[in-house]
């Protein structure tokens, strides 16, 4: 299995679907998965339950899908905030980090009223703080980091099945 993570809005489930396409294999967003147990969204679960108790529900959906599915996974973005996580992502998976900048994904993002974690005064300031906190862990977990704020789509598709090719 192949795993995405970083920040949200770093191109995960965009990037995710193409390459799934292109290898042939299924595709998983974690957090779909988890809306589709929950039968709402995960803001609303923020908002309901608190984050605590969805990076418990993440932990087990992470457990589960890289123990009984294989294709891309696209992971939710604070994935790698616990230790537990990050190891079975790191043994279970081959990780890529797509790594962009915060202003990259402010632009990308500026008009998203769902992700929870930018419902906040200042977004972008938020997104620098998440990179500051989340990119040490990113990095641990990762085999391969990918600048997503750099080629397009298509050439981050094309960078991932470089390091995935077997080497001739």
């Amino acid at each position: 299995m192949l795993a995405l993570v970083g920040l949200p809005g770093s191109g995960k489930s965009t990037v995710g679907r193409q390459l799934a396409r292109r290898l042939d294999l299924p595709f998983i967003d974690a957090d779909q998965v988890i809306e589709s147990k929950l039968g709402f969204s995960i803001r609303e679960f923020f908002e309901r339950e608190g984050e605590d108790r969805f990076r418990d529900l993440e932990a087990q959906t992470l457990d589960e899908l890289t123990r009984h599915h294989p294709g891309v996974l696209s992971t939710g973005g604070g994935v790698v905030l616990r230790p537990h996580n990050r190891e079975v992502l790191r043994q279970r998976t081959r990780v890529f980090y797509l790594r962009a900048t915060p202003e990259e994904i402010y632009r990308r993002l500026r008009h998203d009223k769902v992700r929870p974690l930018l419902q906040v005064a200042d977004p972008l300031g938020r997104l620098r703080e998440l990179l500051a906190q989340r990119d040490p862990l990113y990095t641990e977990v990762a085999h391969h980091i990918i600048e997503s704020h750099k080629p397009n789509i298509s050439g981050l598709v094309n960078q991932i099945l470089r390091c995935v090719a077997p080497a001739t």
